[in-house]
């Protein structure tokens, strides 16, 4: 009698090196997958790290708005007609300060004497890039990674 009439399973040469193969691929395909998930990571922290900067910026402009209101109001700026500072807030931060002004009558503080009204109108620009010592806007550094900008204006009256 021969061994497959005895209930031997029967010869499998062919698929021997089957088993290999689907682990190289398994594994392959594994290692894709956790590239592109550490990829998906680091993408991550950098745009949290570009969102904290944004809204560092954003309150280095409402800082300077509120400087520029208090410099007006104080009467430091009595030429105020396109007038600039810029202020240096620290970590890499910037704000350019532009205060304009227009006078115009309003009505009448007593009978026959026109009552005059100063309107200002206070732009801040904050900017974080390494170029220090440039006003913001920074055109040169605004094409460069990590360059983040925000503008805030108001106007007030007096």
């Amino acid at each position: 009698m021969s061994r497959s009439a005895i209930g031997a399973p029967p010869r499998r040469g062919r698929t021997r090196g089957l088993g290999a193969i689907t682990v190289i691929v398994v594994l392959v395909g594994l290692a894709a997958m956790a590239a592109a998930v550490l990829r998906l990571g680091q993408v991550g922290a950098s745009v949290t790290a570009q969102d904290i900067d944004g809204a560092r910026a954003s309150a280095a402009a409402r800082t300077g708005i509120e400087w520029g209101l208090y410099q007006a109001f104080k009467g430091s700026w009595t030429a105020c007609s396109n007038a600039s500072t810029t202020l240096d807030i620290g970590n890499g931060l910037r704000v350019t300060v532009l205060c304009d002004s227009r006078s115009f009558n309003e009505g009448e503080s007593s009978p026959g004497v026109a009552r005059t009204v100063r309107a200002f109108t206070i732009d801040a620009v904050a900017c974080r890039s390494s170029s220090a010592g440039t006003p913001c806007p920074d055109a040169a550094a605004a094409v460069q990674p990590g360059y983040v900008e925000r503008r805030r204006q108001v106007q007030a009256m007096n």
